[in-house]
């Protein structure tokens, strides 16, 4: 029964997460003006997607603060894992303590408080785009910080005071024995960065510009809206969206089958 039922279940959970996705990428390839009825296939979504000046503005202004916003939370989350695992015992435990309250806390809380902190206590106006970028790095820096602990902690704790003992500044052990050690888990931690920033809402809503619009913002305004051209092209960026992240993962399931591929080799040369 185990047998038969595993792959039923497993199976039927699939579809229920993914068929809503592949539905709606059905939609976007027709002229349908709302789901459940169409005449014909067609590309007109895609187009309007992208020769729409309004809709390229948005997709750039998203992709620009989700790698911006990305890149100083791993750098963030990366030292602050580096400086957590080589610390005091106590003192490693309050770190990641402390870091788990971004990771539980509600994102409306989070932009709500980044809000209140950046431009009222600091008096620094949203329409600088310093408020939104603070608040995406406070989103996304606590899950570089989780994602870089694991490897750390895989690693030999001892190279990096065999690599001062050997004469390296600890400049050079950091960037020459520690980093390279724990790459993957830095990149997984920029991947993930990106994608909470191009999921987020509400601290984008709460810092972010009044002319400034995130897919996100865009979206939630543009249902709200009765602009049905508007609201077909994005089922076409959901689409391409969902193609890219796919990809995106595939290609990092793939990389990483042929390190542990090319490691294995190693170590039976060895």
């Amino acid at each position: 029964m185990k047998k038969v039922l595993s792959p039923v279940f497993i199976t039927f959970m699939l579809l229920f997460l993914y068929a809503p996705i592949l539905i709606l990428a059905f939609y976007s390839f027709t002229d349908a003006s709302q789901i459940g009825s169409f005449q014909d296939f067609s590309f007109h979504n895609y187009v309007t997607l992208f020769t729409t000046e309004e809709l390229r503005e948005m997709i750039v202004n998203t992709l620009v603060l989700a790698l911006g916003s990305a890149l100083l939370a791993t750098i963030l989350g990366t030292l602050g894992a580096i400086g957590s695992f080589y610390s005091k015992s106590k003192i490693s435990k309050l770190y990641s303590s402390v870091n788990q309250i971004p990771v539980i806390n509600a994102d409306v809380v989070t932009g709500f408080s980044a809000c209140i902190l950046i431009a009222v206590v600091f008096g620094i106006s949203k329409d600088t785009y310093i408020p939104l970028i603070i608040g995406h790095t406070i989103l996304s820096a606590p899950f570089v910080y989780l994602s870089v602990v694991p490897k750390l902690k895989q690693m030999d704790s001892s190279l990096y005071e065999a690599a001062l003992d050997l004469g390296a500044t600890p400049a050079k052990a950091l960037f020459k024995v520690i980093l390279p050690q724990i790459t993957s888990g830095i990149v997984s931690g920029f991947m993930l960065a990106v994608t909470l920033s191009l999921d987020d809402y509400f601290i984008a809503t709460y810092t972010k510009p009044a002319t400034f619009d995130t897919i996100s913002t865009y979206v939630v305004n543009a249902t709200r809206g009765s602009h049905t051209e508007i609201k077909t092209a994005l089922w076409a960026l959901s689409t391409v969206i969902f193609v890219v992240v796919l990809l995106v993962v595939l290609g990092m399931n793939i990389y990483s089958l042929k390190q542990n591929s090319n490691q294995k080799r190693q170590e039976g040369k060895a």
